[in-house]
């Protein structure tokens, strides 16, 4: 009975993580599909209308809109080169949990609704577990969709630290909050059955404090590596 218990237990895992790496992946090409729309195509376009606009017949202008131009085409190539890494298919295993955080958390100020406040200190960690980092990141992009779809903040902070070999995730914002029993009898929604089966899976503990108009709170302690 241990046995087939155990092996169950395997089978739900590899199964969630399957779909974990799936999720991961659609939000990803959502990124990038939003990235080339919203940035590399209006610095294109931007680029386009200023070489259109050059007149051979007035060289006075000619150097200045050439420069700019070149300015617009380099931007491009940048926000380029940051797709090309998103689109690494290994890319969260190759670069470390922290350093994948940190470009969620930059996307997220790229949209430039909010004030973040930023404390990560799994940068550059010499640790790793490739499966809880998938997890993990997965738990951190639901949250964040949460907070754009539904939370109305403005001031959000994020705490990622690794204290008693236990990972800890600390986010607060100052949004409208929401009733944390109601939406848990939800069956769609915001996913807080789902985030806390995750946490489960990975034997981590999750505390979520909401009250509607004054903010929320998420705390996530997950064993690791």
């Amino acid at each position: 009975m241990h046995i087939e218990e155990k092996k169950e237990m395997n089978q739900k895992f590899e199964s969630e993580l399957l779909k974990t790496q799936i999720e991961v992946q659609e939000q990803t090409m959502q990124t990038i599909a939003s990235d080339l729309h919203d940035n590399i195509g209006q610095l294109l376009s931007l680029t386009a209308l200023t070489l259109n606009s050059i007149n051979l017949n007035e060289p006075q202008r000619l150097e200045k809109k050439v420069t700019e131009s070149l300015n617009l085409v380099n931007s491009s190539i940048k926000e380029l080169r940051g797709l090309a890494k998103l689109m690494y298919g290994e890319f969260i295993v190759q670069t470390g949990l922290g350093n994948a955080i940190k470009q969620e958390l930059d996307r997220l100020k790229k949209i430039g609704n909010y004030k973040l406040k930023v404390k990560n200190n799994l940068i550059n960690i010499d640790i790793s577990s490739p499966n809880k980092d998938l997890i993990i990141l997965r738990l951190l992009q639901e949250i964040i969709n949460n907070i754009i779809k539904h939370s109305e903040a403005t001031y959000l902070e994020f705490s990622i630290y690794i204290i008693n070999e236990k990972i800890c995730l600390n986010i607060q914002d100052n949004g409208i909050g929401f009733d944390t029993e109601n939406e848990k009898m939800k069956k769609s929604g915001m996913g807080l059955n789902s985030m806390a089966k995750r946490v489960a899976l990975i034997n981590g503990e999750i505390l979520i404090k909401s009250t509607p108009s004054t903010g929320t709170s998420i705390s996530i302690e997950i064993p690791y590596p």
